[in-house]
């Protein structure tokens, strides 16, 4: 484990975070219309489209993995959700309140190590609670409806599976690339750019 980062937020810890969720934001936008767009792809078997879920994830990991501060994974979570209904969310405000929820389950793993760990097994426990809160969610607010077994289910099963394999590893992954760039050196991932 690494040391405790301090909890207090820097300027440059909250001008980072907010790059970050707005830049999701901007990508949750386009991902919901990519969402929709593929619907008759997945008209075979439609609780297999929860595995292209994980990119609603991936700005609580990588917030959490570059902030390393308490409150920085739910923060870019809930505020790249709150941009998307900005720009024009089909789902509407409810996305805020869903964000919301994505971006607890995201900071759980974190809370729960007391931010001492940010390696990659903990950036896929961070994508897979996303993934469990957004599950949870959609099964109360959206799925309710829909068939236990060929639908709600595998919805289920295949976002948080998605939450852990893009939004956790994936968002690991992206965030070493960026920190191998030298634009994280201001931040602990900056600097241990050779570590795994």
């Amino acid at each position: 484990m690494t040391q405790p980062t301090a909890s207090r937020w820097r300027t440059v810890d909250i001008v980072v975070a907010s790059v970050i969720a707005v830049a999701f934001g901007v990508i949750f936008w386009a991902w919901n219309l990519v969402w929709s767009a593929t619907d008759p792809a997945f008209a075979f078997f439609p609780g297999a489209q929860g595995i292209i879920y994980g990119i609603w994830l991936l700005p609580g990991v990588i917030g959490g993995l570059v902030i390393r501060k308490p409150g920085a994974a739910f923060y870019c979570e809930f505020l790249a959700a709150f941009i998307s209904v900005i720009l024009g969310s089909q789902w509407g405000a409810l996305a805020i309140l869903q964000g919301a929820f994505q971006g607890l389950g995201a900071e759980a793993a974190f809370l729960a190590l007391r931010y001492r760990s940010f390696k990659l097994p903990v950036a896929v426990v961070s994508g897979a609670l996303a993934g469990l809160a957004a599950a949870v969610f959609d099964q109360i607010r959206y799925y309710a409806g829909y068939d236990l077994v060929s639908y709600r289910i595998p919805m289920f099963v295949f976002t948080v599976i998605s939450a852990a394999a893009i939004a956790g590893a994936g968002g690991w992954a992206l965030t070493r690339a960026l920190a191998r760039t030298g634009v994280l050196d201001r931040f602990p991932v900056g600097r241990e750019r050779t570590a795994v």
